[in-house]
């Protein structure tokens, strides 16, 4: 076991990012409810070891577009206009948060809603508010719920992945550990969907234009938007906030307590610290 795998079982605060194609049943869209208590009871688990538990989901417009039949109806376009995107965010945030509180209920925790948009960030007042109430729900031993609030905030429906958003709040929070949740298994060379001589990287200990360029080209599936690229930025930020970053896949749920003891799973990121970062000089320069 390696050093930085060895540090995680001493993390305190841990940011979980998962994407819709992790918790929606691909042949329909519809939310996955076995994987989704899968998740929230792994994440209880976690939480109740003592240590401080956040989760970024994605799934509001997913949800919505399922509840109003375009994920059912297969003679419908899934290209769905702006405005329609925000109506579906809008219809399905509410049934995506109904059911993470229904499932962490059963396991005796609390969670809460947070919604963000890119202002939350850039704007002194507003990410200092939203700093403050993080870490007042923490305080209490609630487990935040981020999502993007994209009925409102167009820049980031069309940035359209919520891995720069878990970075971002593992800065604000201060957290010691994000974790990316993925479609795949880690960093490769190159894409593996399109080159099989791709090799898999284990570890990144600093992240350098040679890594960055490895993301470049990849996409995310059909029902989440992330790609690798996008991780990487997640890692660039998250990293130089002083947190270290686990990608790895979603397959199996339970790697979120393997992560936690140390096993070698994922691509593991260690963090280098800049003191001083500048977190919303960054987002701006990332989300221009």
């Amino acid at each position: 076991m390696s050093e930085l795998r060895e540090g995680f079982k001493n993390k305190k605060r841990i940011v979980v990012k998962i994407g819709s194609s992790s918790i929606n049943h691909p042949e329909s869209g519809g939310m996955d409810f076995s994987r989704i208590e899968l998740l929230v009871r792994q994440l209880c688990d976690i939480h109740n070891s003592g240590k401080d538990v956040v989760l970024v989901s994605s799934g509001a417009i997913a949800a919505g577009k399922h509840a109003i039949g375009y994920g059912r109806d297969r003679s419908i376009s899934h290209e769905l206009t702006l405005p329609q995107k925000q109506a579906c965010a809008a219809i399905g945030q509410g049934r995506l948060m109904n059911i993470y509180e229904k499932f962490f209920t059963e396991y005796n925790q609390l969670p809460a809603q947070v919604l963000m948009t890119k202002d939350t960030i850039l704007n002194d007042v507003n990410r200092q508010n939203a700093t403050n109430t993080f870490m007042a729900l923490l305080d209490m031993g609630v487990i935040p719920i981020v999502n993007e609030n994209d009925t409102i905030a167009t820049h980031e429906i069309e940035i359209g992945d919520n891995d720069t958003l878990s970075a971002m709040v593992a800065s604000m929070t201060g957290a010691d550990l994000l974790i990316l949740l993925s479609d795949i298994e880690g960093l490769y060379t190159d894409d593996p969907n399109k080159n099989p001589d791709a090799r898999f990287i284990g570890e990144v200990p600093a992240i350098t234009d040679e890594y960055l360029e490895m993301g470049k080209g990849s996409t995310g599936t059909g029902m989440g938007t992330g790609g690798m690229s996008t991780k990487l930025n997640a890692a660039l930020l998250a990293t130089k906030s002083g947190a270290d970053m686990v990608i790895c896949s979603s397959k199996d749920l339970t790697i979120l307590s393997r992560i936690i003891a140390g096993e070698e799973v994922g691509t593991a990121f260690a963090a280098n610290k800049e003191e001083g970062f500048d977190l919303p000089g960054f987002v701006a320069q990332i989300l221009k």
